[in-house]
């Protein structure tokens, strides 16, 4: 280890002029080149910096028009949606309105002929009851009248009963 200490003064002495002409060498020749290159890089990486700086407000700005359409879009599918629902809505009412319109007649309909049916049937049963009253007659008089005259003479008899 001790030789690695005792160097000889005239090696250290003409390693340091040695390395004074290679730094004198260096700044003269290479140290514009240098600077001019360390100077270029700086720049760069400003140029760099400024763009990002940039490309950052341009996506933000598109980011804030991208969320403002993507808002409007929003609101015009809610509006959309609405006026389905509306529409919906209204023509459900209208079927209803058309549905208890028809239940209306049918129901009518149904009354109208149940009333034809009752007066029919009434017309029947007065009709049966004057025939048998007629016949009744008959046997109890053993005569016939005209048919057309017992039948209106019966009639007569059912409205006063139907009178009381």
């Amino acid at each position: 280890m001790d030789s690695i200490l005792n160097i000889p003064h005239g090696l250290m002495f003409w390693t340091i002029v040695n390395f004074g002409i290679f730094l004198f060498i260096v700044i003269k020749f290479g140290g514009k080149g240098i600077v001019n290159a360390i100077n270029q890089r700086e720049e760069n990486i400003q140029n760099a910096i400024d763009a990002a700086k940039n490309a950052e407000k341009s996506a933000r700005e598109l980011m804030a028009k991208s969320q403002e359409q993507f808002d409007t879009a929003q609101n015009q599918i809610n509006e959309m949606i609405n006026k389905g629902r509306e529409q919906a809505d209204a023509q459900l009412r209208k079927a209803a309105e058309q549905a208890e319109n028809v239940k209306k007649a049918k129901v009518e309909e149904a009354l109208k002929e149940i009333e034809r049916s009752k007066e029919q049937a009434l017309m029947q049963l007065r009709t049966e009851v004057a025939d048998l009253v007629v016949m009744a007659t008959e046997k109890v008089l053993n005569e016939k009248l005209d048919k057309e005259k017992d039948f209106q003479l019966v009639e007569n008899y059912i409205q006063k009963i139907n009178k009381n």
